[in-house]
């Protein structure tokens, strides 16, 4: 754990300014989350901290190059991201509000820093996309080849017995009513 305290900012010594941080997340930054979908990844996260006297706004800008596993041959392959995310940081007084919410953290009035990597990681895995797979599958040298053409074997063969079938015929009718 003490890899992730270089992701802590000491909030309480900053003067009320535009202050930057700038930090790397790779594969040893992913290490410390057992069930993280990103494994590995090379990305910079650039953090922009406005601090006044009652909050704070943090401005996240993570741009860089994630491994994920690839939906159809299985091979790792390297996928672009750009996150742009806001933050508000409340101090906890008698009128703030109380409960912490997606766009919006509230710190007790004992905290003296703010740890990051908890927000980073989550914004990295929300840049995750559903669906999986390299832009033209195949064609790259992290693409698994052997795979790929069997999976094109198998949809073929799949079709074709798909055409044979005439209990097919009779289903295609009744979609098409």
């Amino acid at each position: 754990m003490k890899y992730l305290q270089q992701y802590r900012i000491p909030f309480s010594g900053l003067k009320n300014d535009h202050h930057v941080f700038n930090f790397s997340v790779d594969k040893r930054f992913f290490d410390h989350y057992e069930y993280s979908i990103v494994k590995n990844g090379d990305l910079h996260v650039e953090v922009s901290l406005d601090k006044q006297e009652t909050l704070m706004i943090a401005h996240f800008s993570i741009k860089g190059n994630i491994l994920l596993a690839c939906d159809l041959c299985l091979n790792e392959y390297p996928r672009e991201i750009s996150v742009q995310e806001r933050l508000i940081i409340k101090f906890q007084g008698d009128d703030t509000i109380q409960d912490d919410t997606e766009e919006i953290l509230v710190l007790s009035k004992n905290d003296y820093e703010i740890n990051l990597a908890p927000l980073i990681y989550e914004y990295i895995n929300l840049a995750v996309p559903f669906h999986s797979r390299c832009d033209r599958p195949g064609e790259h040298p992290f693409c698994d080849v052997a795979t790929l053409s069997k999976l094109r074997d198998l949809e073929d063969k799949a079709s074709t017995a798909e055409e044979q079938d005439p209990r097919w015929d009779i289903l295609k009718k009744i979609k098409n009513n």
